[in-house]
């Protein structure tokens, strides 16, 4: 299976993604991930983990966050630099940095959220 963000369930979950609209965007990539098979399904569910993340995030769920942005990272790993038509070396770096500043309780420092798209 090729993900096509052009159009589509995976388009409209990146529009609400970018917009901060992450519950919606997970809504959204979803119904994508629910008939997907290897390895597109494992990809696809760390960036919903991404969105979900997020979402703690808005409504102050720290712990939450730092949880779902690890098990988005441990399952982006082992794909190469890009895939699917996103740059997985970026979403890992970044993913990363909000770990540390999640580890190290920094909270009012404002970073991007991972960019997807």
């Amino acid at each position: 299976m090729s993900l096509d963000w052009s159009c589509g369930p995976l388009a409209e979950g990146l529009h609400c993604y970018k917009s901060g609209e992450y519950f919606e965007a997970h809504e959204h990539w979803e119904s994508v991930w629910l008939n997907c098979d290897e390895p597109e399904k494992t990809f696809l569910q760390a960036l919903i983990q991404i969105t979900a993340a997020f979402h703690h995030f808005q409504r102050k769920n720290f712990r939450g966050t730092a949880s779902l942005l690890r098990a988005a990272l441990r399952r982006l790993e082992p794909f190469p630099a890009a895939y699917g038509g996103i740059e997985v070396e970026g979403v890992r770096q970044s993913v990363r940095g909000w770990l540390r500043v999640l580890d190290r309780g920094e909270l009012s420092m404002e970073l991007p959220v991972p960019r997807i798209g």
